[in-house]
């Protein structure tokens, strides 16, 4: 179990960064020929992020919910998440290739992501007894007064070096 941080914590990030929510939903789950393959498309392109940290993944964390699996991920920067996406020697442009043509239109599986550029400033954090957690994971993690003490506080502090 990881180590609980007693009191009030907050992630501070240097520059802008991009947080990546993607996601899978099984739509016909009576059809895992189609969803499978899909779903073990994901892990490959972990591993490979996990390991090679100068593609720009900064961290991630991940659900599965009743309808499928959920990731929030955290980037360096757009260009970093673009380059990864578009790169034929990559494992994400052939997982693409490869659901288009067993999936494409059917409806039997979606797939969707929304794409968040955060800039110094623009992004607020608190965690209170809790481990290191999401933005903080991709980031730095700092008591909470020395981003100030409100919400106001930290969503127009500065950006630090």
């Amino acid at each position: 179990m990881a180590k609980v941080v007693r009191g009030r914590m907050t992630a501070e990030l240097d520059g802008e960064f991009v947080v990546f929510l993607i996601g899978m939903r099984v739509n016909k789950p009576w059809k895992p020929h189609k969803w499978w393959p899909v779903a073990r498309a994901m892990l490959p392109m972990l591993r490979i992020l996990s390991r090679s940290k100068e593609l720009g993944l900064l961290s991630y964390s991940m659900w599965l919910g009743p309808t499928g699996p959920l990731l929030v991920q955290y980037w360096r920067s757009f260009e970093h998440l673009e380059r990864f996406a578009r790169d034929s020697e990559l494992p994400h442009h052939p997982a693409w290739r490869a659901y288009n043509r067993l999936v494409g239109q059917g409806g039997d599986v979606g797939v969707w992501h929304e794409t968040y550029r955060v800039g110094p400033g623009r992004y607020e954090a608190v965690y209170a007894n809790m481990p290191v957690w999401g933005l903080a994971t991709a980031g730095r993690h700092v008591p909470v007064a020395r981003r100030g003490e409100s919400s106001r506080e930290r969503m127009a502090a500065p950006e630090h070096a």
